[in-house]
């Protein structure tokens, strides 16, 4: 489904591969079907909405460090009684996450989900050109230009392989 350009403008490059990722995360989630979404499974006993939430708030804090600039310091994703919380820390995060979201009516955490892309590209399209194709311009995205990082791998080397087997051993019914 990947029809980014590969070539011409790095940002439109970038935006382009937002859509591009958008549209693969909701035909996703067209394939799960709302019947499935509470289902643990996908992600051990964690289900297709709560994995939704989970990428969600991850990618929540791309944007902010990403809003934040280069020299910027983002706005806290995680509330501050956990400061001392950091990427090394990720189980104590997810909790968190799953936490604020467990709550939510399912169509507010997938409305929030297709949001994110939104968000992610309003956020892309601030940020200034040196620092969009500067290698190592942000120092989370380990000397990469933002431009060419790969903003979406977690959810495709992390969980897609899950999600896909959970799918293949309970086949949705129309």
């Amino acid at each position: 489904m990947n029809h980014t350009p590969t070539t011409g403008d790095p940002r439109e490059r970038l935006l382009a591969r937002i859509e591009d990722e958008r549209a693969q995360w909701q035909a996703l989630v067209d394939e799960v079907g709302p019947e499935r979404m509470d289902e643990p499974g996908p992600m051990g006993e964690w289900s297709f909405r709560d994995l939704t939430a989970h990428i969600t708030g991850w990618r929540d804090r791309t944007i902010a460090r990403i809003a934040a600039g280069p020299d910027g310091i983002p706005a806290q994703a995680w509330p501050s009684d956990m400061d001392d919380a950091n990427e090394d820390d990720i189980d104590r995060i997810n909790d968190w996450i799953q936490t604020q979201q467990r709550h939510l009516p399912l169509d507010a955490v997938l409305r929030d989900a297709d949001a994110s892309f939104t968000r992610l590209a309003d956020a892309v399209r601030q940020v200034p050109d040196d620092d969009l194709t500067t290698p190592g311009r942000f120092f989370w995205l380990d000397g990469a230009a933002l431009a060419d990082a790969e903003l979406f791998g977690h959810i495709h080397e992390e969980h897609e392989a899950d999600i896909r087997a959970w799918l293949a051993t309970q086949p949705r019914v129309e």
